[in-house]
This record gives C-alpha cells, sequence and structure tokens, in this order.
C-alpha cells in the first residue's frame, strides 16, 4: 500500500475504518491534520520537544471527545481517517501564533515546545490564517543529545538512515502515534491517555533499525514526495505500562 503527501506533509500507510479498499480510499475527499509548532525568533523549541510534543499532540485530538460520535469534531476527523492519512507542520509566531490560537483546535506543551492541533480541514480549504502559514523554516536543534528514553515508556524510534527537517519529522513522529494508538483496545487507549500520553521519539541505533522493521510492530512508510525517498520512517514501540504492542523491547 502507498501513501501520498502534500509539500510539508507526511501520511502513513493505513486506510480508515470504514473503507475497503485503496481505491475507496482514494476517491474520497482528501483532508488534512494541521498542526502549528510555535517557533519564536529568539526562544525556539529544542528539535526532539518538538517531535515528542507533536506527537502527543496528534493522541490529544484522537482521545478528545470532540472527535468522536457525535461531536463537532467527529465528522471531519472520520473523512480525514477514510482518506489518506496527511497531515501538515506549519510554524507560527507572535500575532501568527495568536491567530491559530483563536482557531478551534487545541495545544499541547512540552518541556518547551508548542503545538496546537487542529480538527482536520479539507485538503484545500485551509483556514485563511492557518493558509498563511509557513510550512519552511521549522529546522530546529537539540542543544545536547536527547538522553536514553525513560524506562517504561513507549518509544517512536526515527529511521537513522534519513535527514528530515523537524516539521517532517513531526508529522512522522505523529503518523507513528497514530498507527499505535490504532493498535490498541479502549482500556489501554484510557490509561495512556489519563497518563498524560507519555512517549519518547529517538532515532534508532543503526545497527537495531532492520529488526525493528521486521518486528511486527506498526511502521510509517513514507511516499517519498518531499524530502526524502519512498519507506519506513518510524517503528512504533509500546511501553512496559502504556500503549502495549506486541514485539521486542528496545535495544
Amino acid at each position: 500500500m502507498t501513501s501520498t503527501e502534500a509539500p510539508g506533509s507526511a501520511a502513513p500507510t493505513a486506510v480508515g475504518a470504514h473503507l475497503r479498499s485503496v481505491a475507496e480510499r482514494d476517491a474520497a475527499p482528501q483532508f488534512v491534520l494541521p498542526l502549528v509548532v510555535r517557533i519564536e525568533r529568539a526562544d525556539p523549541p529544542a528539535r526532539t520537544d518538538a517531535l515528542e510534543t507533536a506527537a502527543r499532540a496528534v493522541l490529544v485530538l484522537l482521545s478528545d471527545a470532540r472527535a468522536h460520535g457525535d461531536g463537532e469534531w467527529a465528522a471531519a476527523v472520520r473523512d480525514w481517517q477514510d482518506a489518506r492519512i496527511r497531515k501538515v507542520v506549519r510554524r507560527a509566531r507572535g500575532a501568527e501564533w495568536r491567530r491559530a490560537e483563536a482557531l478551534p483546535g487545541l495545544t499541547v506543551t512540552g518541556d518547551r515546545a508548542e503545538v496546537r492541533v487542529h480538527p482536520p480541514v479539507p485538503l484545500d480549504g485551509w483556514p485563511k490564517d492557518l493558509a498563511r502559514l509557513q510550512v519552511s523554516g521549522t529546522e530546529l536543534d537539540d542543544p545536547e543529545p536527547p538522553s536514553a528514553p525513560p524506562a517504561g515508556n513507549p518509544v517512536l524510534w526515527l529511521n537513522p538512515g534519513l535527514t528530515m527537517s523537524a516539521g517532517k519529522a513531526m508529522a512522522q513522529a505523529g503518523h507513528g502515534a497514530q498507527l499505535a494508538w490504532w493498535e490498541l483496545s479502549a482500556p489501554e487507549r484510557a490509561a495512556w491517555r489519563d497518563a498524560g500520553f507519555p512517549l519518547s521519539v529517538r532515532t534508532a541505533p543503526t545497527d537495531a533499525w532492520d529488526g525493528l522493521t521486521r518486528s511486527g510492530l506498526p511502521v510509517v512508510h513514507d511516499a517519498g514526495f518531499t524530502e526524502i525517498a519512498p519507506g519506513p520512517t518510524v517503528v512504533a514501540e509500546g511501553g512496559e505500562r502504556f500503549c502495549p504492542l506486541p514485539g521486542p523491547r528496545r535495544p
């Protein structure tokens, strides 16, 4: 199964639960999940903090009551998940960020990162205050190499052979979190949510990557339309307490 993406976005290879075939999925109206990361010139977040916050933002949206049943976002979320799963990360600062905050959505914070996730919008129907935000310019760095993931946390392992902008990697981490979410039962989802969605995003050791992709764990496959060639980008590994997933423990 392949996936497509718009500039600055990415999509995991998964089909929504309500469609029976790839052809039906591709014929459905296409939606995108907007993610806005706050990047102030004088105080940008660390890269790993931004990636982890983006992944949690996707989970917060998926678990919100407004995204289910007769909730105000439920129809848009269903339409989005029934088509190709697209996410686009844009950056904002100052007045741009304040305008984004005024739109429907949720703001998720990390150590210092702030990411606002909005309910899905039609691919060609972005609200003007989001459409005017830039996709480029999401280059972020870690002041120091990230520490080892806390014991027991789910981990989203990034492909060590890829170089991605922070925005691209944030979208990929969000895909990994979403694929993990889809694998869980309702009680497992509730436990993870109630704990605040603890997770880590790290680059996998080079010698462990191939084994991770063959482990039976959820794997994000990028279509290769922006920045990178087609192929696997993220493996989602469950934790000991939250987000239990089948497969080997982390390397």
